[in-house]
């Protein structure tokens, strides 16, 4: 039986998993979804023998089911691969009394990677089973970690163009030299004058251009997403939950059946839902964690069922995570209102007129599971010290958020169910903050010089995607403004 895909804001058109792949957002604007979770037919037990690969094939064919078999494991041997520098792809750690996921062991050293890497080969293969004539232009929004994941993953593949937006003041100097060093032929890099929130409207109001579309098709153009709003990127995500679980039961942490708590450092929500699909298919997990910075406009919302983002825009030190708009929340937001997609198109017209809407009572109940947390910039630098001078271990500033809404949980509910926090990315992509939490000392010292000072500190290789960026030239140097964001990719398209 093949799972079919509908928009969250209109439940009457229904596409192939591939089709929903290659078309990233529906044509109403709304997110694609399963008509139904589909549920894991292997048992736990069973998935604690297999590889980080068999497991994903467990878990993606379940959901990709227009793939034959030979397909999607050409697609999963294809991406987990070499790239990752850890033969079991996603590593776990024990400290400070939880299991660090360490899901940063891919080719840009962000948990973006775990998906990124897969992309290209399930959109490519998709093209090939829908007959797409068209160039695929690969449109997207960063705030810091999906560009270069994605700009790596699909530089110079055939029959792609990538075109990647970032707030030019709103990423790390780190992230922001692996972007605009990316080499390959079909690859763009712009800044725009704003923030994050600006960058992924622009994006989306591209996608949801009727004009620009006819036009790109005319020119011999589609677009697609890279963003975790396009399903081929959600369903990767959801392997490395179901992995983790497995470890922990292999290495007899837990009995297979036995509950765990998963945290996550959240911006834009994908990372936090994947776990939630997760369960849904019959992962026992008891309480998910929503971990924010200051931006916590998910916190607010989990504690009051109001999502507002008229609020100040804080820059921090945790930049991936400096979100007001959570585009993933929506495909929530339909599941707890019933799978009602003219009630969730309501509640999303709200938010683009208002800027905020408020859930019902009744959806409130649905989000029991749902616990929101966030953390300071000085609570994220307080709990990297503390877990480096308690475990020699350390965290970036994003997982660091995570450990210290975790902290916070187990201190106001006594809950020591096992845990698993997802450790987003490498400490290395965020040197000096990372750096001045172990000691304010270090603020002197230039980003390489942090780099081989973690290095003395942690004693971790230097990732090769560091290495690559010490001597590496500036390949794009473009600015624009966030209402000029069309005109680029026109200019880029020569359309």
């Amino acid at each position: 039986m093949n799972l079919m895909y509908k928009s969250t804001r209109n439940n009457s058109e229904k596409v192939t998993a591939s089709q929903a792949i290659l078309k990233g957002l529906a044509e109403d604007g709304g997110l694609y979804v399963p008509e139904a979770i589909p549920k894991l037919d292997v048992p736990l037990t069973e998935l604690a023998q297999m590889n980080y690969q068999d497991v994903a094939y467990a878990v993606m064919k379940q959901f990709l089911t227009d793939f034959t078999e030979e397909e999607l494991k050409h697609c999963i041997d294809s991406a987990y691969d070499k790239k990752f520098d850890v033969p079991e792809i996603a590593a776990m750690r024990k400290a400070d009394g939880a299991y660090f996921l360490e899901l940063f062991h891919g080719s840009t050293i962000a948990f973006k990677d775990m998906a990124l890497s897969i992309l290209p080969y399930l959109l490519t293969t998709s093209a090939k089973k829908n007959q797409v004539k068209n160039e695929i232009v690969i449109l997207t929004a960063t705030s810091g970690d999906t560009g270069k994941a994605a700009l790596a993953g699909f530089a110079d593949v055939p029959g792609t163009k990538i075109i990647v937006f970032y707030p030019k003041s709103g990423v790390s100097p780190i992230q922001e030299k692996q972007m605009i060093t990316q080499r390959g032929n079909n690859t763009y890099v712009v800044g725009i004058h704003g923030n994050f929130d600006d960058a992924q409207t622009g994006v989306k109001n591209m996608f949801n251009d009727k004009v620009l579309e006819k036009e790109m098709d005319d020119a011999g153009y589609q677009f697609s997403s890279a963003n975790s709003i396009n399903i081929g990127r959600l369903v990767p995500q959801i392997v490395y939950y179901v992995y983790a679980y497995s470890r922990l039961v292999k290495d007899h942490t837990i009995q297979a059946g036995e509950p765990i708590n998963v945290v996550v450092p959240t911006g834009n929500f994908g990372n936090i839902l994947a776990s939630y699909y997760a369960k849904e298919m019959g992962l026992p997990i008891q309480k998910f964690v929503c971990a924010s910075n200051e931006n916590k406009v998910l916190f607010d919302f989990f504690n009051t069922g109001c999502y507002d983002k008229n609020r100040e825009f804080i820059l921090t030190s945790s930049p991936s995570m400096d979100i007001l708009i959570s585009s993933n929340l929506e495909r929530l937001i339909y599941k707890i209102a019933g799978n009602d997609a003219e009630k969730n198109a309501e509640f999303m017209k709200e938010l683009s007129s208002t800027g905020k809407y408020s859930i019902t009572p009744t959806m409130k109940e649905g989000l029991a599971e749902f616990v929101g947390g966030y953390a300071t910039e000085e609570d994220t630098a307080s709990v990297i010290a503390k877990i480096y001078k308690q475990d020699d271990y350390i965290i970036d500033t994003h997982t660091a958020v995570a450990a210290h809404v975790y902290e916070q949980y187990v201190k106001d509910t006594g809950d020591t169910t096992p845990t698993v926090i997802a450790s987003t990315a490498s400490p290395y992509k965020f040197t000096r903050s990372v750096m001045n939490a172990i000691d304010p000392a270090y603020d002197a010292k230039t980003d390489f010089e942090l780099v081989d000072e973690l290095n003395r500190l942690s004693g971790v290789v230097v990732p090769q995607a560091i290495e690559d960026i010490r001597t590496a030239p500036v390949l794009h140097d473009t600015v624009v403004d966030a209402d000029k964001m069309c005109d680029q990719v026109k200019k880029i398209l020569h359309i």
